[in-house]
């Protein structure tokens, strides 16, 4: 960042006239301003900096600003309050807290809850900037109040689509476009009756959540119906599905392998927990590694990573998991040698097994390497002619370590 100098303004609706005399005087004193057209626009023309759009993509511009501009002052324009997926927070993790100063506006976020009195530590944020809409389905559960940061003018009407289709057809949804501008308005609606194909380029969608009568919203905590997937049976089941992912604990922000992921169950389930979690599913068979990618949309984690191979092979030049799950093939050779191998002090890894060959090489590894070794047994109640009798699936050995 070496004689680059980056202050990034929030510029809102309202453009200059909405600006702090701190903002102004940031744009004033700059010798490049860097903004998209609409951005550069809206400064006086008595500022005399040079004005350079932005490019598409944008991304390689970012990262090329100290070779751009070296040793002028430069200012970037954003748009409401630039560490809100803005940005200021895309500078910031390029060149550190340090090289970029950052003189913010409210936020839509900010103004949509004045708008709509809502208390902003209760509602939930959804960027879907760039991003599948389908990753507001998580967090879409009956009660909820979200504020959906959408790309374009058809942002809401893919949201009433959304929620119509997956049972929440009753929500309400309030499309609030160029807010604290001159031009400001809403158009309301509910997701199944959505009336606006299009809105407006700056806008933001406020939904309650209702769901429909009948509609059985999914929780985001392990163990979802077993038909909530799409599968030619190789699926690990609800029951064993929640006691692994127990054992596995994810947490905010970690990574899992899910080898030899089937119907990506366990990685995708991983995932809902909460918005940061991340998951890479390891298959073989290509029609399977289709199939997880359409459950992962699905089911509202689209960035589920799936990798069409042969593990241990196909493991090579993955990220580092914190967790990983080997859900079949524990047998194969150098799998589970590899997998530990590659965590980290503190990482967990969790076998199941159901053959007596597979079950031999968990209790060879468990007296290698510790752990617990657990026996589940499960039996679901079903007709035997007239009464009720248990059926019992085959029983599954879990193995389960911390590194």
């Amino acid at each position: 960042m070496s004689g680059l100098s980056v202050t990034v303004v929030g510029v809102g609706a309202d453009g200059w006239d909405g600006l702090s005399p701190a903002a102004r005087q940031a744009i004033s004193g700059a010798a490049v301003l860097r903004g998209s057209a609409r951005q550069l626009g809206l400064v006086p023309p008595d500022v005399v900096a040079e004005r350079v759009p932005w490019p598409s993509p944008m991304g390689p511009a970012l990262a090329d600003l100290p070779a751009a501009h070296p040793g002028r002052r430069v200012v970037v324009l954003a748009s409401g309050d630039p560490m809100l997926s803005g940005v200021g927070t895309s500078l910031v993790r390029l060149f550190g807290a340090d090289a970029v100063e950052v003189v913010p506006h409210p936020s839509s976020v900010t103004l949509a809850c004045a708008r709509l009195g809502w208390a902003v530590e209760e509602t939930t944020v959804v960027s879907v900037v760039g991003r599948p809409v389908s990753l507001v389905l998580p967090h879409a559960t009956p009660g909820r109040r979200l504020l959906v940061l959408g790309s374009d003018t058809r942002t809401p009407a893919e949201l009433a689509a959304l929620l119509a289709g997956s049972g929440s057809g009753a929500s309400r949804l309030t499309a609030l476009a160029q807010l604290g501008g001159p031009a400001e308005r809403r158009f309301t609606g509910t997701a199944a009756g959505w009336p606006h194909p299009e809105t407006d380029p700056l806008v933001l969608t406020a939904v309650e959540v209702v769901a429909d009568p009948g509609a059985v919203p999914l929780p985001t905590v392990p163990g979802l119906p077993d038909d909530a997937y799409s599968s030619d049976g190789q699926l690990t089941k609800r029951d064993v599905r929640a006691v692994t992912l127990s054992r596995l604990a994810p947490l905010p922000g970690q990574l899992l392998w899910d080898v030899g992921a089937g119907a990506g169950s366990i990685g995708i389930e991983w995932m809902r927990v909460h918005p940061s979690c991340r998951a890479v599913a390891v298959e073989s068979d290509p029609v399977r590694a289709q199939r997880i990618g359409r459950n992962a949309e699905r089911l509202g984690v689209p960035d589920l990573q799936v990798v069409e191979g042969e593990a241990p092979a196909a493991l090579l030049g993955l990220p580092q998991p914190d967790a990983v799950f080997v859900g079949g093939g524990a047998t194969t050779p150098l799998l589970l040698d590899t997998v530990w191998e590659v965590l980290a002090p503190g990482g967990r890894l969790v076998v199941n097994a159901v053959t007596v060959e597979s079950e031999a090489v968990l209790a060879e590894w468990h007296g290698r390497c510790g752990g617990s070794l657990t026996r589940l047994s499960v039996a679901q109640a079903q007709p035997v002619g007239g009464f009720t009798g248990w059926k019992p699936a085959m029983p599954v050995t879990i193995w389960s370590v911390t590194r």
